[in-house]
């Protein structure tokens, strides 16, 4: 378990600490999930690499790596909740993300976003530079997106 202070605030990877009532309310709204079922973000949570950014005791952000913690890892599942935003909270998540001892010196690690880019610009995040190499494979009718 890790744990990274700054101010009232804490990142931690205790998945003890994760209130998946606050995550699934997100994720049941945002863009990329809207309509998930609780079950399929419990079982995601269950086997990634968590961070959950807490106000004291009470959860307001959440980030998620899907990880061989060798050489590859997506990065999903990033909010911060809309009354803690403007705060540099989502970059401060992110950089305790990438602090991560399973997650440094990964040859790879991607993401997808559709209006952050200048979030995860400031934590080394760039646009694919061969785009033309990169597949994907979707089923979008299994998440109802």
């Amino acid at each position: 378990m890790f744990e990274w202070q700054r101010g009232e605030y804490t990142v931690s990877t205790d998945a003890a600490r994760l209130d998946i009532d606050v995550i699934y309310g997100y994720l049941d709204r945002a863009y990329w999930s809207s309509g998930i079922p609780r079950e399929t973000v419990e079982r995601a949570v269950q086997r990634s690499l968590c961070f959950g950014l807490f106000e004291g005791e009470t959860q307001i952000g959440f980030a998620r790596a899907v990880t061989d913690s060798t050489t590859f890892a997506y990065i999903c599942d990033v909010f911060v909740l809309e009354s803690h935003q403007g705060k540099g909270l989502g970059t401060w998540l992110m950089r305790c993300v990438m602090q991560h001892p399973e997650m440094r010196g990964l040859r790879r690690c991607q993401l997808i976003t559709r209006d952050a880019h200048k979030l995860y610009e400031k934590v080394g995040f760039r646009s694919i530079s061969k785009p033309e190499r990169h597949m994907e494979r979707t089923t979008p009718a299994v998440l109802n997106f």
